[in-house]
């Protein structure tokens, strides 16, 4: 690993680690434990892995649509992932993507979904959760439309088969950004003819 992946790396796993402390400070605002519904089970697993399929679909789908916007978020994702992450290894990844999901699903479905649903209902909690969601990951206009959807697929995979519970929204943004890193880098390598 180059020193710019190193630090790059490092740099994104405290970003994204500081997250919890982000959490645990609005948690403890809202008077709400973020990891009340964060506990094992397997139907969670099963839920989290077959979650992240139409996810990572539509991610390689939206990798060939000819759309400028579409063309211009990969560019991006190229421009400023490729190089960073291109002497990072698997594990590497594992790492980052895991810690993004944990952080993320910890502070927006852990947190601020349950928050704002006590204040305006299970549909408000969803919407105005990852409204946010979206906007913290506005790269482009049509990202953050992009960012909220998903962020309300995550939103709803909290529920999925009548029991809350963390684990699900973690296991797919976790699994869905590392497939998506593995992507994204073995197309800047391409490009670059590595």
């Amino acid at each position: 690993m180059t020193e710019n992946s190193e630090n790059f790396f490092k740099s994104a796993c405290l970003f994204e680690a500081s997250l919890i402390l982000v959490a645990l400070f609005l948690g403890w605002i809202a008077d709400i434990n973020p990891f009340v519904a964060l506990y094992f089970s397997e139907q969670a697993v099963f839920y989290g892995i077959i979650g992240t399929v139409p996810l990572f679909l539509l991610f390689i789908v939206m990798q060939n649509l000819p759309y400028a916007e579409v063309q211009k978020i990969r560019r991006l994702l190229l421009d400023t992932l490729g190089p960073a992450l291109s002497h990072c290894n698997w594990a590497d990844f594992m790492v980052l993507a895991g810690i993004a999901g944990v952080a993320e699903e910890i502070l927006f479905r852990g947190v601020l979904q349950p928050w704002f649903e006590n204040h305006w209902g299970l549909n408000g909690g969803l919407l105005l959760s990852n409204l946010i969601f979206g906007l913290v990951h506005a790269v482009t206009p049509v990202y953050f439309v992009i960012a909220t959807l998903v962020g309300i697929y995550l939103g709803l995979s909290l529920d999925y088969g009548g029991e809350r519970n963390l684990l699900t929204p973690i296991i797919i943004h976790g699994l869905y950004d590392f497939l998506a890193f593995m992507v994204i880098i073995k197309a800047y390598k391409r490009e670059q003819g590595v």
